[in-house]
């Protein structure tokens, strides 16, 4: 207890210089980093199997099924997760379950565009990539309403019960998946091992998390709409984040895709891992009253930015060594992977985001995502065909760059 207590007195001192609820932070944030620790090493394993198990022009269309299928989840509402943590931090619980039933309504039209899709592949000639997007479009719209649970428990800052349901799911598809690579050893048999175990894990939580927790019925009309709104803000982000592996893969092919996923993946890994502070942000800004955010957030991202700064350049000393160790079969991923770090020094960009979003600014939102992905897409489309791997990787960090100012402009106005 005096261990505690000394404990809860020091997190308290360090408000002085965080300007932060540290009590608050620690005592949540270290359920929500158990989380994304579990998250981390999952990934790191599944990615050493897929380094040492799986060819590079496999993994390449593993990885473009994978873009294609994100795509595919657009019609199911994908940022209705953030409405309803919207909702439940208000105490309206009802809109967990509303929000499931029209997810998988609207999911319904993700299942009619990979028939579409497979229909496509089929006329090609490819059976490979016809029966990954049927088995894409028959669990996708399962997957992404039922992942609703991880919202549930967000909302309620029960932190605890959504790092551990989340870890069983993320433990529970590592394990499936690496050994499918193992007994399988057919790109096929892992991709329909990916959407299938995805699916199913993801309605066992969310199915526990309902029976066990018992969300209250009431509803606010606004959130369904609120989530549709939002969702709509995000498909152009959907679009861009994801074109620049389908532009990859049909013009340089599967062996250059797998190369630049792997130079991705650990800064990526390493970004998942900060997002588990949004998490804690957002309830909170959406408690609280829009002038205190605006006087304290700057600060904090500024301190914030500081820290990344540090991490990025032992990132950028380690990388090759890390590569050497671990994925020596992609060796010449290092370099593009040591510029994908300086992505991270924008980070602090998404507690102003996060902040914008909680206080449903929707117009700012359309204007930052819209402007953003337009931006994306026209840098793509030059400096890809120029500057290859380089030229990509330039074209996603430089929206970011761009997104300063005007999420500055909109911060003022909350």
């Amino acid at each position: 207890m005096d261990i505690l207590k000394k404990t809860t007195e020091s997190l308290r001192w360090s408000e002085k210089w965080t300007k932060t609820d540290m009590v608050y932070l620690t005592k949540n944030g270290s359920w929500l980093t158990l989380a994304q620790i579990v998250s981390g090493a999952s990934s790191f394993l599944l990615a050493v199997a897929f380094a040492n198990l799986l060819p590079k022009e496999d993994y390449g269309i593993y990885k473009y099924v994978l873009s294609v299928a994100a795509l595919l989840t657009i019609p199911t509402l994908t940022e209705m997760h953030s409405a309803v943590i919207q909702a439940v931090a208000r105490g309206y619980e009802g809109a967990v379950v509303r929000a499931f039933k029209t997810k998988l309504k609207w999911g319904s039209f993700s299942t009619l565009a990979a028939i579409i899709l497979s229909a496509y592949y089929w006329n090609k000639g490819n059976d490979v990539l016809v029966v990954s997007f049927l088995c894409a479009g028959a669990f996708l719209p399962l997957s992404e309403a039922a992942n609703l649970f991880s919202a549930f428990f967000s909302g309620r800052k029960n932190f605890r019960a959504a790092s551990l349901y989340n870890n069983f799911v993320q433990i529970g598809l590592t394990g499936l998946m690496i050994a499918s690579l193992y007994l399988l050893d057919k790109v096929l048999y892992v991709i329909i091992a990916y959407f299938s175990a995805y699916a199913l894990l993801r309605l066992l939580a969310y199915r526990r998390a309902i029976k066990k927790y018992r969300p209250n019925r009431d509803e606010d009309g606004d959130t369904i709409a609120y989530g549709k709104h939002l969702s709509l803000i995000s498909v152009f982000g959907f679009l861009s984040s994801n074109l620049d592996k389908i532009l990859l893969w049909h013009f340089l092919g599967a062996a250059p895709l797998a190369i630049y996923s792997f130079a991705l993946a650990p800064v990526n890994q390493i970004s998942q891992l900060l997002k588990s502070i949004i998490p804690l942000a957002f309830p909170k800004f959406a408690a609280q009253d829009s002038a205190i955010i605006k006087k304290t957030l700057p600060a904090k991202a500024l301190k914030f930015f500081f820290v990344i700064l540090l991490g990025v350049l032992a990132y950028i000393w380690l990388a090759p060594y890390l590569f050497r160790i671990f994925f020596p079969q992609y060796l010449e991923a290092v370099n593009y992977s040591r510029l994908w770090s300086l992505v991270l020094l924008f980070f602090p960009q998404k507690l102003i985001g996060a902040a914008l979003q909680a206080k449903k600014q929707t117009q700012a939102q359309y204007v930052l995502s819209i402007s953003n992905s337009f931006l994306r897409i026209i840098l793509y489309v030059l400096l890809l065909p120029a500057f290859g791997l380089n030229g990509l990787i330039i074209a996603n960090i430089i929206p970011y760059a761009s997104n300063t100012l005007l999420l500055a402009h909109y911060f003022k106005k909350i």
